[in-house]
């Protein structure tokens, strides 16, 4: 099985590589080639992007900063990164829109849903920035929100681990992989794959997710494939 819409949750955290903080150019580069060679074969892809390589709301309100406030920095910290993707993804000459759920005309389209999806027909790569414009809503959300609208078939989230353990693989080196699990089994399980309302909006959709390890050169190319990779999280919704 292949696909013809995806997509593609990227982590703020995955544009670090081995730094603690910030952007590194050749991560960057090198999921950019990833993306393209993707793009190459006919699949039209959308990218959400997370802000928390350079800040993040939730820690910030944690510390005592009003809780909007802070997600509004994280949103236009996702705008950051998605100019970056974009220039990358240029650089590899695939035609790319970023669309920001926040106002910035000067270095962003405004985001229409008809106009994104007019993209990805065109074979234009589309990264949705800032979040869903909203405070109190997570990047996860969003993907699977910007998955709905604009009818994907399905969401990738690259992650940091191989997919849904039963336990902490780095504390249990007995820890089981999940090839497959339901929607209902992530909820009632509290499963910290993703956020409840991105698992329960995906569930509603009838949107599978399926979450892999980034830091495998390769592994997009193949879950857009319909490869066994990572876990899949699907079911009846």
């Amino acid at each position: 099985m292949s696909y013809k819409r995806v997509l593609l949750k990227l982590s703020g955290e995955a544009l670090m590589g081995s730094h603690h903080y910030g952007i590194d150019p050749t991560v960057v580069s090198e999921i950019a080639q990833e993306v393209a060679e993707i793009v190459n074969t006919g699949v039209e892809m959308a990218i959400v992007v997370g802000g928390g390589n350079i800040f993040r709301g939730v820690k910030a309100a944690s510390a005592g900063m009003d809780r909007a406030t802070a997600d509004y920095i994280g949103m236009i910290a996702t705008v950051m990164n998605a100019l970056t993707l974009q220039d990358a993804l240029e650089q590899e000459g695939i035609p790319t829109r970023v669309q920001s759920a926040i106002t910035m005309q000067q270095v962003a389209e405004p985001y229409i849903r008809r106009r994104a999806i007019r993209h990805l027909e065109k074979k234009r790569v589309v990264i949705f920035a800032a979040g869903s414009g909203n405070p109190f809503f997570t990047t996860d959300t969003t993907a699977a929100l910007r998955a709905a609208e604009i009818d994907a078939e399905v969401l990738f989230k690259a992650t940091q681990v191989d997919g849904v353990y039963d336990s902490d693989p780095q504390t249990n080196p007995n820890a089981r992989l999940f090839e497959t699990i339901t929607y209902t089994y992530v909820l009632s399980e509290n499963l910290r794959v993703m956020d409840g309302s991105a698992i329960a909006l995906c569930r509603d959709n009838n949107i599978p997710i399926v979450i892999f390890n980034l830091r495998q050169r390769g592994n997009i190319m193949r879950v857009v494939k319909g490869e066994s990779v990572g876990t899949l999280v699907g079911g009846t919704p």
